[in-house]
């Protein structure tokens, strides 16, 4: 058990969000043997789902697929478990956590090197309206929704639908778009990146074939990567987009607040948070994103207040689905239709 006496010795400041991450700093010491166990126990069931499921093509596709989607969400874990590697939280040896990033992103289809920097400018922009594109998930203000075109406006519709952010996108973005360096293309190391995660996908890929045929490919590794990346594309979006998440223009925005104000708590049963690897404490990964997943459940102990900010439960997470659009004015996302009567 890590000694948080230290840390709660005195309190800081609800209100001040530079004074968490000074605070914070206390939990950010991974455990290598922890982190060791946590791997353990998401690729081993990862790999033997895969050969139970394998097995099962003898006696019942329906099977193969069930046991399938039940191993996207272990996919899901591994692709959680690389972003703390890309973070440097998952080993204390910042080179076993980048080759350990790279291996499970080899599984999880995403070129590491590539997705760390991409994520780190996440990171260090999120929630500012002047530094948006790279990372996150495009939105728009209500005033420049309204200043685009009807064929602009047309286009922001769709891709802001759930049938395309949650349906065809996940599919689009880990099948397709991460097989090139997007973003950073002029860059050898970024190359190098996708293209050895390319090369490696595509040995695995060949040897399942070989093996197997395409059945395999079609009913196991089709079905359990598009859940994986569908439910991760879910917990990325209610992480930074709800009613009332935090966005400010360059000269007002500051980095900490952005963090604490503007990214959720997304509270769910005891099964979810393991599988998704506690990423719903994402206000205090904001935070401090050095602290390993497996203590983020220290900090909810230890301070309270951190424990009730952003929280947002699975029901009203759903609602932010219809919102769309940030207004400047009132400092809330707003729903299509929101914005329209704003305009009347």
């Amino acid at each position: 058990m890590f000694d948080t006496s230290e840390t709660t010795a005195v309190k800081p400041d609800p209100s001040d969000a530079r004074q968490w991450v000074k605070h914070l700093a206390a939990y950010r010491d991974p455990s290598t043997a922890r982190s060791l166990f946590e791997l353990g126990v998401t690729v081993g069931p990862f790999v033997a789902l895969w050969a139970l499921a394998w097995w099962s093509l003898s006696v019942s596709y329906w099977l193969t697929l069930a046991i399938s989607i039940a191993n996207g969400a272990f996919l899901l874990r591994l692709f959680t478990i690389q972003h703390d590697c890309g973070h440097g939280s998952f080993f204390r040896n910042r080179t076993a956590s980048d080759w350990t990033g790279r291996a499970l992103g080899v599984l999880t289809l995403t070129p590491y090197d590539v997705w760390r920097h991409s994520h780190s400018i996440h990171h260090s922009a999120s929630g500012n309206l002047s530094h948006r594109g790279i990372g996150d998930i495009n939105t728009l203000t209500v005033d420049e929704y309204n200043d685009r075109s009807a064929f602009g406006r047309l286009v922001y519709r769709l891709y802001r639908n759930p049938i395309v952010l949650f349906g065809l996108g996940p599919g689009y973005l880990f099948l397709v778009q991460n097989r090139l360096p997007l973003g950073f293309m002029n860059q050898a190391r970024f190359w190098i990146s996708a293209m050895g995660t390319n090369a490696a996908i595509l040995v695995a890929l060949g040897v399942i074939i070989f093996f197997g045929g395409l059945m395999p490919l079609l009913l196991i590794f089709l079905p359990s990567t598009l859940l994986a990346a569908t439910a991760g594309m879910w917990l990325f979006y209610v992480q930074h987009q709800f009613e009332d998440a935090h966005w400010e223009e360059d000269d007002d925005w500051q980095l900490h607040d952005a963090a604490l104000h503007g990214s959720s708590h997304y509270i769910m049963p005891a099964p979810l948070q393991w599988l998704s690897a506690n990423i719903g404490i994402h206000h205090v990964h904001h935070l401090y994103s050095r602290i390993p997943f497996y203590r983020l459940p220290e900090v909810l102990r230890d301070h309270q207040v951190l424990a009730e900010s952003n929280r947002m439960t699975i029901r009203e997470s759903l609602r932010s689905a219809r919102l769309h659009l940030w207004d400047t004015r009132q400092k809330r996302l707003l729903s299509f239709a929101e914005a329209r009567a704003l305009s009347h």
